[in-house]
């Protein structure tokens, strides 16, 4: 009977050191992306990195693509934008794509045409993969100059893109995005955007840079890789898809801004958030192969920057189920309540009106809770595989 209790209480005391494990495990990974990542790579960036040389300005035939659905708003805005590049006439075309767009967006277009302006117009709504894929066979240039509707380039943003491609084993560029408040426009890079722009800085020192701004990023259009047509993070993909299928160089250069209104709401942010989680989780199907270490400093870079990050809503779940298990224990039971703490508070910024300042740490707080509930809402919608690949414009205030 002595030996069943002792028994007993020594896989109580394996069970218990299992999840104390298990807790320490879910707090490093937590931790390694957001904390022991960044200055590892910017150590790794200065002492093994170096920064590209600027070649001379030169000017390949260059194509211009804006992908749009409904975006009569600021359509207009954003040919007149692209008419004002500092770019030699005949060396460059700008052209629509619209999605199946049901608003005025394709009538604006056309209304443009005696400028050179140039409309492909698809029939239904089959996404934005689906319509470059269809665009791309269509473009005259060497090189396609991405970006959104609703962006802004300064007017060297093409040249300063362009240069690079002089370089035969140049295949993407990645440009520089400027967020602005959507009421003042004044710039609304937050501390959060400055600490990935670091990073994809350091990044590009290494030869590892992650994907592209969406907003303005250049690929060398003989190396443009196709998508399947309900690929959502086109930006994410292209790039690294270009790389694993060509070898291709993919490279940042923070000369070339664009400009950007941030999502108006909280709501709209989140909702954006989530797309792009799941864009996330179904760009591993194509993109695993970089997590070969023989890759180099790119797998490093996906498996630090990426991909933990990705997992991190299940590693706080972990931390969390771990905690309130060891309750009984007075840190756990602290480390429990402090992370309740900490969810019940965001949640209560994220609903309640934004008119009080709040201290910067409450916000960071509350970004970083609401960006790993949209990864988790992301990693449920596609696993359901509801809605992929289709999409509407953010809404524009």
């Amino acid at each position: 009977m002595a030996s069943t209790s002792w028994q007993d209480a020594a896989d109580l005391m394996a069970q218990a050191s299992s999840i104390i494990a298990c807790f320490w495990i879910f707090s490093v990974l937590i931790a390694y992306p957001y904390v022991i990542y960044p200055p590892l790579i910017w150590i790794l960036s200065r002492l093994l990195g170096r920064e590209p040389r600027a070649p001379e300005i030169t000017t390949p035939s260059l194509s211009l693509l804006i992908v749009a659905r409904n975006e009569q708003g600021v359509i207009q805005r954003r040919i007149d934008n692209a008419l004002a590049l500092e770019y030699p006439p005949g060396r460059i075309e700008v052209v629509v794509a619209s999605d199946g767009s049901s608003d005025q967006t394709a009538g604006i277009v056309r209304q443009n045409a005696h400028r050179g302006v140039r409309l492909i117009e698809l029939a239904g709504s089959g996404g934005k993969a689906s319509a470059l894929n269809a665009a791309f066979p269509q473009l005259s240039g060497d090189i396609v100059l991405l970006s959104d509707a609703n962006t802004e380039f300064d007017p060297s943003a093409a040249r300063q893109l362009a240069r690079w491609f002089a370089d035969p084993a140049v295949g993407v560029v990645c440009g520089r995005l400027i967020l602005l408040d959507p009421l003042t426009g004044r710039n609304a890079d937050g501390l959060y955007w400055r600490f990935e722009t670091m990073l994809k800085v350091c990044e590009a020192r290494l030869g590892a840079l992650l994907g592209a701004n969406g907003a303005i990023y250049a690929v060398r259009r003989s190396v443009y890789p196709g998508l399947p047509d309900r690929t959502i993070v086109d930006d994410f993909v292209v790039p690294l898809l270009a790389r694993l299928r060509h070898g291709c160089a993919v490279l940042y250069d923070s000369t070339a801004i664009a400009r950007e209104a941030s999502a108006p709401s909280l709501r709209e942010e989140f909702r954006r958030r989530c797309r792009i989680g799941a864009g996330d989780f179904q760009s591993l199907a194509l993109l695993w192969p970089l997590l070969n270490p023989r890759r180099g400093f790119v797998s490093f870079t996906f498996f630090s920057h990426k991909l933990l990050r990705w997992l991190c809503p299940f590693f706080l779940i972990g931390s969390l189920a771990s905690s309130a298990a060891l309750a009984g224990r007075p840190f756990f039971r602290v480390t429990a309540c402090a992370q309740l703490s900490f969810y019940a508070v965001s949640a209560v910024v994220m609903v309640a009106p934004r008119r009080v300042p709040l201290p910067r740490i409450v916000m960071l707080a509350t970004m970083f809770v609401s960006m790993n509930a949209a990864l988790l809402t992301g990693f449920w919608v596609w696993l359901m595989g509801s809605g992929l690949g289709l999409w509407e414009p953010t809404r524009r205030e």
